[in-house]
């Protein structure tokens, strides 16, 4: 126990904090956009079991991942199509396609659903059609597929499991405490959970960036690193993610800033025409 309680473990710590509150801010947002989809009495409780469950879950794919690690890392396949295709593939590759696709179609049928619906009252009764259960295994599932890119950022920094599991735990419980506060932010400002889905196809995006070099960073061989065409598939640095992200909120505060002076000053000549 003695060993544990050093100061570079501590410092390990509140890195791995910090990295979890920066890699989670995309795992909350689809937490609170999903868990509207369950029956409206049932959307807190879903929030909590998911995060609750998934975090249990995120615990148990680390202690996996320290045990197996070098089994999970070796790519099992290599490309060697010349100007088509090359590189490694291994698990994570195939972690971060799948999760990548998965999140882009589901931003996508959202933002598409979101265009056809006619009456937003309408649209809030459908849209709370999916069973609780069925919408807390999509939480779990796609927490488990979020953490992958934060496990692996968390094995490099220590491989302390106290440690590891610690950050996990301090920061599902700031999930809890954010997720019901975001879930009520974006029912009440509908706009932006339109933008919450642009921001989730631009996570999807980050994460086919990820599988690029997935197999490469993990044999320490860029030679594994994967070509489409001959051209490099590279991953968003989490700066230009960010970034991206603060443009999208700048474009929206002042779209909706002059969609209400437009909306003002027709108000303003209508009265007056009377």
């Amino acid at each position: 126990m003695a060993d544990l309680l050093t100061i570079e473990n501590f410092f390990n710590l509140l890195m791995l904090c910090f990295l979890q509150a920066v890699l989670g801010f995309d795992n909350l947002l689809y937490i609170s956009i999903e868990s509207q989809r369950a029956p409206v009495a049932h959307q807190k409780a879903v929030r909590f079991w998911g995060i609750i469950l998934a975090v249990v879950l995120r615990i148990v794919l680390l202690f996996a991942m320290v045990e197996l690690l070098g089994s999970l890392t070796e790519p099992f396949y290599v490309f060697a199509w010349e100007g088509i295709l090359t590189g490694g593939v291994n698990f994570a590759t195939c972690v971060f396609v799948f999760g990548g696709i998965f999140i882009m179609y589901t931003a996508v049928k959202e933002i598409s659903h979101m265009l056809s619906v006619e009456h937003l009252g309408n649209d809030l009764e459908a849209k709370s059609g999916k069973s609780a259960v069925k919408v807390v295994g999509l939480i779990i599932f796609m927490n488990l597929i979020f953490s992958f890119d934060s496990v692996l950022s968390a094995i490099a920094i220590t491989e302390v499991f106290p440690v590891l599991a610690a950050a996990i735990l301090i920061s599902g419980l700031a999930m809890l405490l954010l997720a019901d506060g975001v879930t009520a932010f974006l029912q009440k400002n509908r706009m932006y959970e339109v933008l919450g889905l642009f921001i989730l196809l631009i996570v999807g995006v980050v994460l086919l960036g990820e599988a690029g070099v997935a197999a490469a960073h993990a044999t320490h061989n860029d030679d594994l690193a994967l070509h489409v065409f001959g051209y490099p598939i590279i991953p968003m640095s989490k700066s230009t993610f960010y970034f991206s992200v603060v443009v999208l909120f700048v474009v929206e505060f002042i779209q909706s800033g002059y969609a209400k002076k437009l909306a003002a000053e027709r108000a303003s000549t209508q009265t007056s025409g009377h």
